[in-house]
């Protein structure tokens, strides 16, 4: 925990994925801790692929809805009451006051921001072009392998959630190239100031 001004800030420093053998119900395990510390709201945020043609590589996307069509779900199994109830309404993942907020925000600092729906795949190898293709037009903008399950948790926990992603590359056959880890990490680092400001401000005013 630190302190930002008058707030109190829990800090995660990575997360835990599927694909690295945790189960769904490990891997929400820190939203659940902050639950019983007392957060109200999660900010959570991830390096995604671009499926949207509109999005280009070191570019943040607000994020407004999810897809998941992939089993297991963070809450199947015995229901505890101190995270919320069994049946959750999922209308509303990402807050719409905060949508507003960040979008206001991110005019005044000059950044770029889209707005668009993360779809999950679980990896931890990367999507087929195919697989893009059929993404596409499900609906998705983004492709990444997290943040929906800790969204699913947080909500059943009836904390307000902003999402963002950066794209750190285009998604496989949207551009005449492979993928590699090598890109992600390279486009991270090169945004990472912008996008440290860009929250900071946001946990200032919210």
């Amino acid at each position: 925990m630190r302190k930002l001004g008058a707030k109190a800030v829990m800090l995660m420093q990575g997360r835990f994925h599927l694909y690295e053998g945790y189960s769904a119900e490990e891997v929400v395990f820190p939203i659940r801790v902050a639950k019983l510390l007392g957060a109200t709201s999660l900010i959570v945020t991830n390096a995604a692929g671009g499926i949207n043609l509109e999005y280009n590589p070191g570019e943040l996307v607000a994020l407004n809805d999810f897809i998941r069509l992939s089993f297991p779900n963070p809450l199947i199994g015995p229901n505890i009451p101190e995270f919320g109830q069994r049946f959750i309404d999922m209308s509303y993942v990402f807050d719409p006051a905060y949508l507003t907020l960040i979008r206001e925000l991110a005019v005044k600092q000059g950044i770029k921001l889209h707005e668009g729906v993360y779809f999950y795949a679980s990896g931890p190898q990367f999507e087929t072009p195919a697989e893009i293709r059929a993404l596409r037009i499900l609906g998705g903008d983004l492709v990444g392998m997290s943040t929906v399950h800790e969204c699913i948790a947080a909500r059943q926990a009836d904390m307000r959630i902003l999402g963002i992603s950066l794209v750190t590359n285009m998604a496989a056959g949207v551009l005449a190239q492979k993928l590699s880890e090598e890109e992600v990490w390279r486009v991270a680092e090169a945004v990472k100031a912008p996008f440290a400001m860009l929250i900071r401000s946001f946990l200032e005013q919210v």
